[in-house]
């Protein structure tokens, strides 16, 4: 820190400091179970942290709140979920589109889930359906919420719910209860 900075912006560094070795933890244990690895959870966090900095750089930071830090974590997985959305379309437009398969009309929010098999069932489905389920039924935000955080509107939203759903019933079929 130079002499020249101002004294807010050096009380707030502290405080950001003081913050990380107090959040860390609870941010990393907020992303862990809606990531697919260790590995994506630490980098989210990492990411999460980096931002902070750089909104508390820029004075853009009323007040600096694990609260708030979670909000960064939320919109650092939905950043990576459309990373990974977009990854993933790219793939399956080269493998040949959509299979056309008729929509059941099974509702799988309507069972009891196994924990396990839940969790490695959603970790199997492709980001956008699994960011979106995510939010919506673990997050438990509004589907309008949930339209936010994805950029869609409340109307697309609930038709990517729909498939989702549909999706998450399917591969929650496909996993066996002793894999998990």
């Amino acid at each position: 820190m130079s002499a020249a900075e101002p004294h807010d912006l050096r009380d707030s560094r502290a405080v950001l400091l003081a913050l990380y070795d107090r959040a860390v933890g609870e941010v990393y244990r907020y992303l862990r179970p809606r990531c697919q690895s260790d590995t994506v959870a630490e980098d989210l966090t990492s990411e999460t942290f980096l931002a902070a900095v750089s909104a508390v750089e820029r004075n853009a930071v009323a007040d600096l709140t694990t609260a708030w830090l979670i909000g960064v974590a939320r919109h650092k997985l939905v950043d990576h979920w459309r990373r990974q959305a977009r990854e993933e379309r790219k793939l399956h437009a080269i493998a040949g589109g959509l299979d056309g398969e008729s929509e059941p009309s099974w509702d799988p929010w309507d069972a009891t889930l196994e924990g396990g098999r839940a969790q490695q069932t959603l970790a199997s489905l492709g980001a956008h359906h699994r960011s979106a389920l995510v939010l919506r039924y673990i997050d438990d935000l509004s589907v309008a919420a949930v339209a936010v955080e994805l950029g869609r509107t409340p109307h697309a939203t609930e038709t990517l719910l729909v498939r989702a759903r549909i999706a998450f019933r399917r591969a929650y079929e496909t996993v066996e209860s002793d894999d998990v």
